[in-house]
């Protein structure tokens, strides 16, 4: 039952609702009555207020980071791939499905980012590369996210990380299935860029 302990840990780290919290404190609203209603940086970022949603991604991304680190620093009697994993998972799925908010979180693009730096740089590399290359190219904020989270347990399978690599395809599932709706409108062609104000 050591498992349960890390998840617990990931799940109670990820679930804090940074852009929520943000945007009630500094007088922008409910981010959920806003655009998608998503609880992410790039919803933040239809209230206009661009340093909110800086923060808010830097935020999402530390707790995914804090989560794996602080795992594998509190349970060393575990192996390091089992804490951190596990740890991971709870981290994501947390900010994804937060109990404090009827399960309805985020997409998890950020959170991830920081669970890729805590299990290994060459990860996180990877995957800030994509994200933010594809969202420069493409303006396209589904986009970036979902095509960075297939990379990165592609690059946890290349650097010989295979424990890694299961946990972040796993994830990079779970990113995808976030993102069905904006899937159906990419395939019709409806997506919007950053900046139109759409939801997205």
């Amino acid at each position: 039952m050591q498992w349960i302990l890390p998840l617990l840990l990931g799940y109670a780290l990820g679930s804090v609702p940074f852009g929520l919290l943000l945007t009630r404190v500094f007088g922008a609203g409910d981010l959920r009555a806003i655009g998608s209603g998503n609880i992410g940086a790039t919803n933040v970022l239809r209230t206009g207020r661009k340093g909110l949603a800086a923060a808010t991604l830097v935020l999402d991304l530390l707790k995914g980071l804090v989560a794996v680190l602080l795992a594998g620093a509190i349970w060393p009697e575990m192996s390091s791939p089992e804490a951190t994993s596990i740890a991971a998972i709870g981290a994501f799925v947390g900010h994804c499905f937060p109990v404090w908010l009827r399960f309805r979180g985020g997409k998890g693009v950020a959170t991830t980012a920081g669970i890729g730096f805590a299990l290994g740089w060459p990860i996180g590399l990877a995957y800030a590369v994509t994200w933010i290359g594809l969202l420069v190219l493409v303006r396209i904020s589904s986009i970036a996210g979902m095509s960075a989270a297939v990379v990165a347990p592609l690059v946890a399978f290349g650097t010989g990380h295979r424990e890694y690599g299961i946990v972040l395809a796993v994830i990079a599932v779970l990113v995808l299935f976030q993102h069905r709706e904006n899937i159906s409108r990419l395939l019709s062609g409806t997506e919007p860029k950053i900046g139109s104000g759409k939801k997205a």
